[in-house]
């Protein structure tokens, strides 16, 4: 009789060692979805950072193309006149 209640309970604990695994492996699973997600929200954030910093150098060198265009068209108009 113990034999057979020691193979019952080695039973039990290799079933719940056996969920206790696939448990760890699901959670793993989701931990590294969550920073293959986090590591794209990282990436955007960065691209972010980046076009803010940049925002006014842009706005400064269209600026300067405007100016230097308004400039060269009255240059023409003078010469056409004058």
């Amino acid at each position: 009789m113990s034999d057979a209640a020691t193979e019952l309970n080695i039973k039990d604990i290799l079933a719940r060692i056996d969920r206790q695994q696939e448990e760890t492996r699901k959670f793993v699973s989701e931990q590294h979805k969550l920073m293959a997600e986090a590591n794209k929200f990282t990436a955007e954030s960065a691209k972010l950072t980046r076009d803010r910093d940049l925002a006014p150098w842009q706005l400064l060198l269209a600026a300067l193309g405007a100016g230097a265009a308004v400039f060269a068209a009255g240059g023409a108009f003078l010469k056409f006149i004058g």
